[in-house]
């Protein structure tokens, strides 16, 4: 069944590709991503139900199936928006049909690279995988061939290549520090084999921990965690809607995610948690301080949703260098929780985007008064975004915080003030365009009930979740909690 997973958004790609007129290309990309859907729907209950999936290069746990889940739905809602929104590309000349095949080509090669991230047991063909997001969703990023969008996607690959080789150092120093004791084969990359307690306790503590430096900044270069983080709001910005929304979303989930199977290897090891965990808090609070700058002295609308993602990976971060139960629990929350609310407001920036002709704040005015139910679920993306109650973010951070508090007052403080200033900053913007009177030359009106219905879907799943968590997905999250944290 994971080969079927994975077969289906490769034929896909493959499918797409003699295609030429715009309904079958539409017609073949959106039934893979709902067929994407059900098939990780039905790996995830399986894992949910009955354990852990093994099957040698391919593997399914509890974390995997959440990120899956994650993949699959955000690329589900992502491949509906981009119907409405490429389409309107192509009726006003923007693009042509064969570049919105490409498109729909090269969005289901990038789920492809993602989901084979999350369903690999051998963390060198993880490598491989996270490689090959960078090389499928580069033409996406410069896809509408402008100067600024070709320099981004240029961008993109280089610092991205760069990282990913350093974590390809990383994985090599891992198998060398295993490779004595298991011997010269593949299973000295497996995680199943790693995380075997034997194992683990023969591993090469000097070694994991040089390991361990370069697999953080070369995969936290893909996270968009600072300093690494310079090519995401280029590339966030200048990307069409739907795939900036990939991109925040899952993503960065994808590099974080591939982080975190080397701090598990590292925490179960003799080198202990602690070693990982202060890195992570380190690299979490520097992304937190950084994004904290840029969004109060953002310009472009775009840019600002780009380093609010930065935001958002170092909370991540934050929560599992904190180390405790309950800031892991609200870290990997919060994976889902950005997910959403991120994907909304990428799909608000680009129904703004289509209508205003402009990314910069400063030339969207009136917004309420434009496109009124567009600005009902931009506000109630923005308060999902900067953690207000009742939206499920306000409790995942909250979560942070009390696990913060726990580890010292300092670091609590600290993460408290730089979300108080992201909160104003954000909401500042935001008011910015919402209110006042926008220009004559702008016309009035929606641009699609489908897009408005994706929306509302997404933003309505953002706020159920903070007033009434599902016993499943609480469940789930205990479950994940539990193997960082080694409890039942």
């Amino acid at each position: 069944m994971i080969e079927l997973l994975l077969l289906i958004p490769l034929a896909a790609t493959f499918l797409c590709y003699p295609l030429r007129r715009r309904w079958e290309v539409e017609l073949v990309s959106v039934a893979s991503s709902l067929l994407t859907l059900a098939a990780v729907g039905y790996l995830a209950y399986r894992v949910y139900a009955d354990g852990t999936i093994d099957e040698g290069l391919l593997y399914m746990d509890i974390l995997s199936a959440y990120i899956l889940v994650l993949i699959a739905f955000v690329g589900l809602m992502a491949n509906l928006y981009s119907v409405s929104y490429l389409g309107r590309d192509l009726e006003e000349g923007t693009i042509s049909e064969v570049k919105l095949r490409n498109f729909h080509l090269f969005f289901q090669m990038f789920i492809f690279t993602m989901v084979l991230v999350g369903v690999s047991d051998n963390l060198g063909i993880m490598w491989i995988a996270i490689e090959g997001t960078t090389l499928a969703s580069a033409y996406l990023v410069g896809f509408y061939d402008t100067e600024t969008s070709v320099e981004a996607a240029w961008k993109y690959l280089i610092i991205c290549s760069v990282g990913i080789t350093l974590a390809l150092f990383g994985t090599v120093l891992l198998y060398a520090s295993s490779v004595s004791f298991l011997g010269e084969a593949s299973d000295a990359l497996s995680w199943s084999t790693l995380m075997d307690p034997a194992v683990l306790a023969n591993l090469n503590v000097d070694l994991l921990r040089i390991a361990f430096i370069f697999v953080l900044v070369g995969y936290g270069t893909k996270a968009g965690l600072a300093p690494m983080h310079t090519w995401l709001p280029d590339a966030h910005s200048q990307a069409p809607t739907p795939m900036s929304a990939l991109l925040s979303a899952v993503l960065l989930n994808c590099a974080m995610y591939g982080i975190l199977r080397f701090h598990l290897i590292l925490s179960g090891s003799a080198v202990g948690p602690e070693f990982s965990s202060n890195l992570l808090l380190l690299f979490g609070m520097l992304s937190l301080v950084t994004a904290a700058a840029f969004i109060i002295l953002s310009k472009d609308y775009k840019r600002m949703l780009a380093y609010s993602s930065i935001e958002h990976m170092g909370i991540i971060a934050v929560g599992f260098g904190l180390g405790g139960s309950l800031a892991i629990m609200g870290a990997l929350f919060h994976m889902l929780n950005h997910a959403l609310s991120k994907t909304l407001l990428f799909f608000g920036a680009g129904n703004v985007l289509q209508r205003y002709r402009t990314r910069e704040i400063a030339g969207v005015r009136g917004l309420a008064a434009v496109m009124p139910a567009t600005a009902i679920l931009l506000t109630g993306g923005t308060l999902a975004i900067v953690g207000c109650p009742p939206f499920a973010t306000f409790l995942s951070e909250l979560m942070i915080l009390v696990g913060a508090i726990d580890s010292g007052l300092p670091v609590a403080a600290a993460y408290l003030a730089v979300l108080a200033v992201i909160f104003a900053a954000i909401l500042y913007h935001m008011g910015r365009m919402l209110f006042g009177e926008a220009d004559q030359k702008v016309e009035h009106g929606e641009l699609g009930r489908g897009r408005l219905a994706v929306m509302a879907v997404l933003l309505v799943s953002v706020m159920v979740m903070g007033l009434y968590m599902p016993d499943a997905l609480e469940d789930v999250l205990e479950r994940m909690t539990s193997l960082f944290t080694g409890g039942p």
